[in-house]
């Protein structure tokens, strides 16, 4: 988990940049992401009902089921990644079941064995942390959790522990890429958190803008982009790469120039 802890200990935000593995000529467009100033790579595992994910997601699981991508592709594409971007954070976000149908030992394992930092499991409640949890942990693989707009006090110690890495918040109660949270909005609830805990908070879900992501870096330790990116990938293709290279730049250039703790 180092490299997640070095993203995050930067003087600036980080950016997580999210695709979704299969869709498209993956290894070209996570070059582009990097190339552009990703400081974290988050890659979808395809499933067939991503309940998390707006249109957008979906269509991009779609394709890539559709094209054939099987658990084992995209541990693949991890691999590779890795090879070609020792030093990039990499985190792989899916549902449970592709996770544990063979076993959490199992999915760590190849996790690990791919160069896999962090895993985002949207479907295991923290009630249910030994269903993938603790392999992950034994394995060096920090368990992304995620809290919502809904995450009282009252449940948000559950989600904190064993969560880390970093803390994804949702910023919407909703799905991917529909809708953008207020400023305000975020802010109180990211500064709540961080009263709670030590461990980084992204925000994602929205987030499809450099004006958003500069907004929200301001209050924030990371911003997650991922159905903007998707949508490039959807709408150009083999020539996604140029355009997910700049769509990137521009939105590191947003979040890296925003100073942590800066609202």
């Amino acid at each position: 988990m180092t490299r997640l802890s070095n993203a995050f200990s930067k003087p600036h935000p980080a950016l997580v940049c999210f695709l979704t593995a299969g869709d498209g000529d993956t290894a070209a467009n996570l070059d582009a992401l990097v190339e552009g100033g990703a400081d974290v790579i988050e890659l979808g595992m395809p499933f067939t009902d991503p309940m998390a994910d707006g249109p957008a997601i979906q269509a991009a699981n779609l394709r890539s089921l559709g094209a054939g991508t099987k658990t084992a592709d995209a541990l693949r594409i991890a691999t590779d990644f890795r090879a070609r971007h020792p030093e990039v954070p990499l985190v792989l976000m899916g549902y449970a079941n592709p996770m544990v149908r063979r076993g959490p030992e199992w999915f760590a394992a190849a996790a690990k064995d791919a160069g896999v930092d962090g895993v985002i499991c949207v479907d295991i409640p923290p009630e249910e942390d030994d269903a993938l949890g603790p392999a992950l942990r034994e394995a060096g693989i920090a368990p992304i959790r995620l809290a919502t707009p809904t995450t009282d006090d009252k449940r948000l110690p559950a989600v904190i522990e064993g969560s880390e890495g970093f803390l994804y918040y949702v910023a919407v109660a909703g799905i991917t890429g529909m809708q953008q949270a207020a400023i305000e909005s975020i802010e109180a609830n990211v500064t709540r958190i961080k009263k709670a805990t030590d461990i980084p908070v992204a925000v994602g879900f929205g987030v499809r803008t450099p004006e958003q992501a500069g907004e929200i870096a301001q209050v924030a330790d990371g911003v997650v982009v991922g159905s903007a990116l998707i949508d490039i990938v959807a709408e150009h293709g083999a020539n996604a790469p140029a355009k997910l290279r700049e769509l990137t730049a521009g939105l590191a250039k947003a979040v890296h120039s925003a100073a942590k703790g800066a609202a």
